[in-house]
């Protein structure tokens, strides 16, 4: 195995009070560390500065999933507290993830006078069946956001971390994680993108748990990850085969855009994808990419690291540790072009 491909070789150190618990108000004021694959140097500039970093002609490709309340609560048959968060859906049943376990054939209890059957177990994971048809009204009323587990002070009220959690141009419900590069957006600098002759798409790619399990050894050797799914419109599409055929870039606004284009080979298309991005990966579509910084040992790092190099990355990791940079969901951002 290579050792760039080794989650050991992705491992950094930071202090707890580095990781972001909230994001900046107003969101567009996030750090931003530049990275040039040019020369290698970095500069710090703030996310609205990105107007004067982008080339005019350059194709921004933003993720409009939408994060859903995907956490309740309930109570099984015995009486006991338990945390479910829905997956997806299987037609009348959903699999589910819980923090107790839940025996097959039994009942848990919900809110509003509503119970699931638990219809079976493979692994980690819960078929359960609702008694009622309407999951997403449930949901929408019942449900919470599932933040990361490192965010764990939750200074925010429920509804202001609904928002917060939440781009300006999510629009597809179905993710059970945000696409975080695309929090630093506003409306505003979405207008100054434009004004500068910057072309502004959308995409859509669900992001799943899979994003915050640790790497393990099977998905490694295989090459491939989590599947997760995705759609790139025709005209999104268009609009990155006209840069692409002009030499004009084409910007990742987060790892999982960068995903779903390389998986697209960027022609409109929808489906799912395990496509693992590690160093060796030539990309296709994506010229320049806006991230955040990623916990340690996660696939995330090794798909920046295409870009960069396992080195180059950690050095400018390091210098954002100095610099005190706000990590991970409600962080700063990097800009690698």
């Amino acid at each position: 195995m290579r050792k760039d491909w080794n989650p050991d070789a992705y491992d950094y150190a930071f202090p707890d009070s580095l990781i972001a618990q909230q994001p900046v108000k107003p969101r567009d004021a996030a750090r931003l560390l530049v990275y040039s694959r040019e020369d290698g140097s970095t500069t710090h500039r703030t996310f609205t500065d990105l107007p004067d970093l982008l080339e005019p002609g350059s194709v921004l490709v933003v993720n409009d999933t939408k994060v859903i309340t995907a956490r309740f609560e309930a109570r099984k048959e015995t009486g006991g507290a338990v945390r479910i968060l829905f997956l997806k859906s299987r037609g009348a049943r959903f699999e589910a993830l819980a923090d107790r376990t839940l025996a097959a054939g039994s009942r848990v209890q919900l809110p509003g006078k509503r119970s699931l059957r638990v219809v079976s177990r493979d692994g980690a994971t819960y078929v359960l069946e609702p008694d009622f048809e309407d999951l997403d009204a449930f949901l929408a009323r019942y449900g919470t956001v599932p933040l990361p587990p490192y965010i764990k002070s939750r200074p925010l009220s429920a509804s202001a971390t609904r928002a917060a959690y939440q781009s300006v141009v999510a629009r597809a419900a179905g993710s059970a994680a945000a696409p975080t590069a695309s929090l630093h957006l506003t409306n505003r600098l979405i207008k100054k993108l434009e004004a500068k002759g910057v072309r502004v798409v959308t995409i859509t790619l669900h992001v799943g748990l899979g994003t915050f399990a640790p790497l393990t050894a099977e998905q490694v050797e295989a090459g491939a990850l989590h599947r997760e799914w995705y759609e790139v419109p025709a005209g999104a599409a268009r609009a990155i085969a006209r840069a692409k055929a002009s030499g004009k870039p084409v910007v990742a606004v987060g790892t999982t855009v960068a995903r779903a284009l390389e998986s697209s080979g960027g022609v409109a298309s929808r489906g799912e994808t395990d496509l693992f991005i590690r160093p060796g990966y030539e990309f296709r579509v994506v010229d320049q990419l806006v991230t955040n910084f990623h916990v340690p040992r996660s696939s995330l790092m090794q798909l920046v690291a295409s870009l960069t190099g396992r080195g180059e990355l950690l050095r400018a990791y390091g210098e954002a540790v100095r610099e005190r940079y706000r990590l991970f969901s409600f962080g700063d951002a990097m800009l690698i072009r």
